[in-house]
């Protein structure tokens, strides 16, 4: 049975806005890719999915890190979860209907970790009992607004783990209590 873990960067208020907290810096690129490269598959969100999007053709100015991040994400599987879109890019798989029972089957018919990106969907999924894990990764930033990680409220968790990543970012491991 595969373990389904909600993990995002976010400032140190909570909030996940990728433009805003930048890049990371290079050892934490490296651990992304090498997280990345250890999954199972990744279920998104529309917006999440619209912006992981941006993985799916090659930039001129990447570097090394960008290109090697693109290579590994490309090569996973990709759940998309929405009612609006009609069609999804490359390795991935939409889901319009009945999500809890296509999440569930997803589950049960794989093994290892698939990741969650999105925190509405995390929400959604939470409210049904299916995230297994959340790893908060902590950035040294303080972005004062924003979409916060939790988009409703915490759910009752124990911590599990805490890491430091990096130089400056400390990740936090939490399981439903």
């Amino acid at each position: 049975m595969a373990k389904l873990v909600f993990g995002l960067s976010q400032s140190l208020d909570g909030y996940v806005d990728h433009q805003k907290l930048g890049p990371p810096g290079p050892l934490v690129s490296r651990h992304f890719i090498e997280h990345v490269r250890g999954l199972t598959g990744l279920v998104y969100g529309r917006r999440t999915y619209e912006i992981m999007r941006y993985w799916d053709e090659d930039q001129p100015d990447w570097d090394t890190e960008d290109h090697d991040f693109a290579a590994v994400w490309r090569n996973l599987p990709k759940w998309v979860v929405s009612r609006s879109l009609k069609s999804v890019g490359p390795n991935a798989i939409l889901v319009a209907d009945d999500i809890e029972a296509a999440i569930r089957r997803l589950k049960a018919e794989r093994s290892g970790e698939i990741d969650v990106a999105g925190p509405d969907l995390a929400r959604s999924l939470t409210d049904l009992g299916l995230i297994d894990e959340y790893r908060l990764y902590l950035r040294p930033v303080v972005l004062g607004h924003g979409k916060p990680f939790f988009t409703g409220p915490r759910p009752p968790l124990r911590l599990v783990a805490s890491d430091l990543i990096g130089e400056d970012v400390i990740r936090l491991t939490y399981a439903p209590a």
